[in-house]
């Protein structure tokens, strides 16, 4: 009988009754790949873009978006399967055909879409984890992007192959590039959900180290304050 692995919120109340091990873990939970940005890119635009990404659980990747100059939202949400699969319990099955994702709103005068998986790649998430993002694992928390144009979908497969021609990370990346079929915003419990419970152990582990990375590894993109789905 295959395991089924543990869903997020008993992974989190685990690591809380060891709170110590999980302290000490934080600097290293999550890391950042220092990668070149992108060869090629969208020009800038006039009106305002939508970007649509996997990356794991939702909470950390919105979050980290959430403090890149030049965003103006960043929702979690479903992105991958169909309207009515879109909910919590449904997609944590795995077999909703759903990935946790975060639709981005951007400015490309400030902040381009390839700025943007460069972001992704280096510090949102791990994009060499195939189905999996540290404790969580399953089709929902893979690496993914969903290009909301043909322009976008050009940038995005070429990002993909000149990092792994780069040799920067040790192993090829897992991430796909897949059609957008719409994008259902999660419940209200989910948004800002890194702002609302900094110190949740899974948070603490697993999220603030990203947004850390943020201000560290792209220091000129970081801003401190976030942009919230509910101020």
């Amino acid at each position: 009988m295959p395991i089924r692995p543990l869903p997020r919120a008993l992974s989190a109340a685990l690591l809380a009754t060891a709170g110590l091990f999980a302290a000490n873990a934080a600097g290293a939970a999550e890391r950042a790949f220092i990668i070149p940005p992108p060869a090629v890119d969208e020009p800038a635009t006039a009106a305002q873009e939508k970007a649509v990404i996997a990356g794991g659980c939702f909470w950390g990747v919105q979050a980290v978006f959430q403090h890149v100059k030049g965003v103006t939202s960043a929702v979690s949400g479903y992105a991958g399967g169909q309207a009515s699969t879109a909910d919590y319990d449904t997609v944590s099955g795995g077999r909703s055909g759903h990935a946790e994702s975060v639709e981005i709103t951007y400015d490309p005068k400030q902040v381009s879409y390839g700025q943007l998986l460069q972001i992704y790649f280096s510090v949102a998430h791990d994009p060499t984890q195939l189905n999996r993002q540290g404790p969580d694992s399953g089709t929902q928390y893979r690496s993914t992007v969903f290009p909301t144009n043909d322009s976008q979908r050009k940038v995005a497969e070429a990002y993909i192959a000149q990092l792994d021609k780069a040799g920067v990370y040790p192993k090829a990346l897992a991430t796909t590039v897949e059609p957008l079929k719409g994008f259902y915003p999660a419940e209200g419990y989910h948004q800002d959900y890194l702002v609302r419970h900094p110190y949740s152990m899974y948070i603490m582990v697993n999220d603030v180290p990203k947004v850390e990375n943020l201000a560290k590894t792209f220091p000129a993109a970081y801003r401190d304050k976030p942009v919230l789905v509910n101020p």
